[in-house]
């Protein structure tokens, strides 16, 4: 199933090929500071491709704290966040915001908070490899 989604404005867009057809989608309410302003609620699936298409590239921040291991993409026109990335080993992962979705039936979300507070970040960056997004083009 191909799922789309952007920011507000559209600059940042994106094109989730989730594979096999979903029954559902996890939707997890990151309960960190971040999230809970910016309506983070994030989703992967690992075995599905994601390409991210950004129009104008310098219109676009990335934001990284704490340990600083994932890159929020924050669009500087609209100030949505539509995805975020992490690079593991060289490699690129990334989860999507459903709250970014364009035309996706709600009744496939499955919401659930999630809090990674504590967690080490050997443990976050090996749960990310495991559940995140593997197979991820920006351009």
């Amino acid at each position: 199933m191909l799922l789309k989604g952007s920011c507000h404005c559209g600059n940042i867009r994106f094109e989730l090929n989730w594979q096999p057809e979903p029954t559902e989608i996890p939707a997890r309410a990151c309960t960190c500071s971040f999230c809970r302003k910016h309506g983070g609620v994030w989703t992967a699936c690992h075995d599905g491709s994601l390409v991210v298409l950004t129009r104008e590239p310098d219109q676009v921040s990335r934001y990284a704290f704490e340990t600083k291991t994932a890159d929020f993409h924050i669009c500087k026109r609209c100030g949505a966040v539509p995805v975020v990335t992490s690079e593991i080993d060289g490699r690129i992962y990334a989860v999507v915001n459903v709250n970014a979705f364009d035309d996706v039936d709600p009744s496939l979300l499955r919401s659930a908070e999630v809090s990674f507070n504590g967690e080490e970040e050997a443990n976050r960056l090996t749960r990310r490899a495991k559940n995140w997004i593997a197979s991820v083009e920006l351009r």
